[in-house]
Protein backbone atom coordinates (compact mmCIF):
# COMPACT_ATOMS: atom_id res chain seq x y z
CA UNK A 1 0.00 0.00 0.00
CA UNK A 2 1.30 3.46 -0.90
CA UNK A 3 1.36 5.92 1.99
CA UNK A 4 -0.87 8.95 1.70
CA UNK A 5 1.10 12.15 1.27
CA UNK A 6 0.39 15.38 3.13
CA UNK A 7 2.09 18.75 2.78
CA UNK A 8 2.54 20.73 6.01
CA UNK A 9 3.07 24.47 5.48
CA UNK A 10 4.12 26.23 8.70
CA UNK A 11 6.83 28.80 9.42
CA UNK A 12 7.57 27.44 12.93
CA UNK A 13 10.24 24.70 12.94
CA UNK A 14 9.11 23.06 16.19
CA UNK A 15 5.47 22.91 15.11
CA UNK A 16 6.40 21.49 11.69
CA UNK A 17 8.56 18.77 13.25
CA UNK A 18 5.87 17.90 15.82
CA UNK A 19 3.18 17.67 13.13
CA UNK A 20 5.45 15.58 10.90
CA UNK A 21 6.18 13.13 13.72
CA UNK A 22 2.51 12.85 14.74
CA UNK A 23 1.24 12.27 11.20
CA UNK A 24 3.97 9.80 10.23
CA UNK A 25 3.80 7.69 13.39
CA UNK A 26 0.09 7.83 14.22
CA UNK A 27 -1.41 8.43 10.80
CA UNK A 28 0.90 6.57 8.44
CA UNK A 29 1.31 9.67 6.27
CA UNK A 30 4.32 10.54 4.15
CA UNK A 31 4.90 14.15 5.23
CA UNK A 32 6.40 16.90 3.09
CA UNK A 33 7.13 20.23 4.74
CA UNK A 34 7.39 23.84 3.61
CA UNK A 35 8.47 26.84 5.68
CA UNK A 36 6.47 29.49 3.80
CA UNK A 37 3.41 29.99 1.64
CA UNK A 38 5.46 30.46 -1.52
CA UNK A 39 7.52 27.31 -0.86
CA UNK A 40 4.29 25.45 -0.12
CA UNK A 41 2.70 26.56 -3.40
CA UNK A 42 5.68 25.25 -5.36
CA UNK A 43 5.79 21.95 -3.45
CA UNK A 44 2.04 21.46 -3.87
CA UNK A 45 2.35 21.83 -7.64
CA UNK A 46 5.35 19.51 -7.90
CA UNK A 47 4.34 16.77 -5.46
CA UNK A 48 0.52 16.77 -5.77
CA UNK A 49 -0.08 15.70 -2.14
CA UNK A 50 -3.31 14.05 -1.03
CA UNK A 51 -3.91 16.91 1.44
CA UNK A 52 -2.38 20.12 2.81
CA UNK A 53 -2.20 21.23 6.44
CA UNK A 54 -1.74 25.00 6.30
CA UNK A 55 -0.84 27.43 9.08
CA UNK A 56 -2.90 30.64 8.92
CA UNK A 57 -0.45 33.06 10.55
CA UNK A 58 2.83 33.25 8.62
CA UNK A 59 5.03 36.17 7.57
CA UNK A 60 5.11 37.35 3.94
CA UNK A 61 2.24 35.26 2.52
CA UNK A 62 -0.21 34.17 5.22
CA UNK A 63 -2.25 30.98 5.10
CA UNK A 64 -5.38 32.57 3.65
CA UNK A 65 -3.41 34.14 0.77
CA UNK A 66 -1.67 30.80 0.24
CA UNK A 67 -5.06 29.05 0.18
CA UNK A 68 -6.38 31.56 -2.38
CA UNK A 69 -3.34 30.91 -4.58
CA UNK A 70 -3.84 27.14 -4.27
CA UNK A 71 -7.49 27.54 -5.31
CA UNK A 72 -6.58 29.79 -8.27
CA UNK A 73 -4.14 27.23 -9.70
CA UNK A 74 -5.56 24.43 -11.89
CA UNK A 75 -2.79 22.09 -10.66
CA UNK A 76 -3.58 22.53 -6.96
CA UNK A 77 -7.22 23.58 -6.56
CA UNK A 78 -8.38 19.96 -6.13
CA UNK A 79 -6.10 19.31 -3.12
CA UNK A 80 -8.03 19.32 0.19
CA UNK A 81 -6.76 21.96 2.65
CA UNK A 82 -7.03 21.95 6.44
CA UNK A 83 -6.18 25.22 8.19
CA UNK A 84 -4.15 25.25 11.39
CA UNK A 85 -4.64 28.39 13.48
CA UNK A 86 -3.89 29.85 16.87
CA UNK A 87 -6.56 32.49 16.21
CA UNK A 88 -9.91 31.41 17.55
CA UNK A 89 -12.64 32.11 15.02
CA UNK A 90 -16.19 32.50 16.26
CA UNK A 91 -17.36 32.17 12.68
CA UNK A 92 -15.43 28.98 11.82
CA UNK A 93 -18.47 27.18 10.41
CA UNK A 94 -19.54 30.20 8.36
CA UNK A 95 -15.99 30.54 7.04
CA UNK A 96 -15.87 26.84 6.11
CA UNK A 97 -19.21 27.12 4.33
CA UNK A 98 -17.95 30.04 2.20
CA UNK A 99 -14.65 28.42 1.23
CA UNK A 100 -13.41 25.04 0.15
CA UNK A 101 -11.38 24.58 3.34
CA UNK A 102 -12.01 21.07 4.69
CA UNK A 103 -11.57 21.93 8.38
CA UNK A 104 -9.90 24.21 10.88
CA UNK A 105 -7.71 22.72 13.61
CA UNK A 106 -6.88 25.03 16.52
CA UNK A 107 -3.42 25.53 17.99
CA UNK A 108 -2.40 24.35 20.42
CA UNK A 109 -3.54 20.95 19.20
CA UNK A 110 -3.35 17.61 20.98
CA UNK A 111 -0.46 15.73 19.30
CA UNK A 112 -2.06 12.37 20.12
CA UNK A 113 -5.31 13.34 18.37
CA UNK A 114 -3.90 15.22 15.35
CA UNK A 115 -3.76 12.27 12.94
CA UNK A 116 -7.37 11.36 13.79
CA UNK A 117 -8.50 14.98 13.36
CA UNK A 118 -6.90 15.06 9.89
CA UNK A 119 -8.54 11.75 8.92
CA UNK A 120 -11.97 12.94 10.06
CA UNK A 121 -11.58 16.24 8.20
CA UNK A 122 -10.71 14.47 4.96
CA UNK A 123 -13.65 12.03 4.98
Amino acid sequence: MIAKQILVIDDEDDIRKLIQTCLEIMGGWKVLTATSGSEGLLLAQLSQPDAILLDVMMPDMDGLATFENLQANQLTKHIPVILLTAKGRAADQAFLAKTKVKAIISKPFNPQKLADQVEVALR
